[in-house]
């Protein structure tokens, strides 16, 4: 494109294509969801998102205690953020929120992963793209075929279609609704 005061060529950035998981199971967590939607909206583009899905939470092991039921959804974004910033501002996002560092798989009033960063492969100490566990998750991988079937993992060489219907733990993940 060129700029007519200065005559040269003004570089346009692409935008990545961002693929989230969003789950919250304490307070309200419709409402949780739609707000983290909203705080996100503000920083990178809202694309896609999938309908709500009630899930099982992950089993913990060393806790007696049962966990409320999660609600999740996927969506998708486009950035001109690079990973490690989109990572801050998810953090961001999930602390303005109220959520506080606990242990893993704890329950949480918002948790928001980044499952795929265009076909980016990285691993750093505080991320690794595309999300480690995704290929087992139930929870992720329904939703996420909803809106992007045909999406290959790019370290599996499967389309997301093919690892939901693979992946144990189906039964657990439930329709909630669609968010317009």
């Amino acid at each position: 494109m060129q700029d007519e005061r200065c005559h040269c060529e003004r570089r346009v950035s692409e935008l990545a294509i961002v693929y989230l998981c969003l789950g919250s199971n304490l307070g309200d967590r419709e409402e949780n969801l739609c707000q983290a939607l909203t705080l996100l909206s503000l920083k990178v583009n809202l694309d896609e998102v999938s309908s709500i899905y009630e899930t099982e939470p992950v089993p913990i092991l060393y806790r007696d205690k049962k966990q409320p039921l999660f609600l999740n959804l996927v969506c998708r974004i486009t950035t001109n953020l690079p990973p490690e910033e989109l990572l801050r501002l998810t953090k961001d996002v999930e602390a303005k929120m109220g959520r506080v560092p606990s242990f893993p798989d704890a329950p949480r009033v918002i948790d928001i992963d980044i499952l795929f960063y265009d076909d980016k492969i990285m691993e750093t100490q505080n991320l690794t793209i595309p999300h480690p566990r995704l290929k087992d998750r139930a929870f992720v991988l329904i939703p996420l075929a909803e809106i992007a079937p045909d999406l290959v993992h790019p370290k599996l060489g499967k389309s997301i279609a093919q690892l939901a219907n693979d992946v144990e733990g189906q039964k657990g993940v439930r329709k909630w609704y669609y968010i317009k």
